[in-house]
């Protein structure tokens, strides 16, 4: 069961998450940073919906840093995460089309996550 806190959390970059999204295709001269920080608050909530977001962030680390495949579905799929933040980050200036549609993808990939575990509806 989640506690109040960390939902509060989860919910909160969530929805700041959606509101950077909305203001980088608004604003595209700014957009890359927006994004970045987007997608960033994106996995930050699915940190929080998951648990302590450190240890989340550990546990990925030693995972991906290790060679074997990943048979633990919910952990390939954090692993993803971090690597498409990680891609996002090395890109910022690549084509804005793409970038914008892989960060609106991980947004609702997070809105998914949190509303399954928070029991609480996050679409607009």
């Amino acid at each position: 069961m989640m506690d109040d806190y960390r939902r509060s959390w989860a919910l909160r970059y969530l929805r700041e998450a959606k509101a950077e999204l909305e203001a980088a295709r608004k604003m595209p001269y700014i957009a890359p940073s927006l994004v970045l920080e987007a997608v960033r608050k994106a996995r930050n909530a699915i940190y929080y919906s998951l648990g302590e977001p450190a240890f989340i962030e550990n546990i990925i680390k030693e995972t991906s840093e290790k060679t074997q495949t990943i048979s633990d579905p919910v952990l390939r799929c954090l692993i993803g995460i971090e690597e498409t933040v990680q891609e996002l980050n090395q890109l910022k200036q690549a084509d804005g089309e793409t970038t914008m549609k892989q960060a609106d993808n991980l947004i609702e990939l997070a809105s998914d996550i949190v509303e399954t575990l928070t029991g609480e509806i996050t679409k607009d």
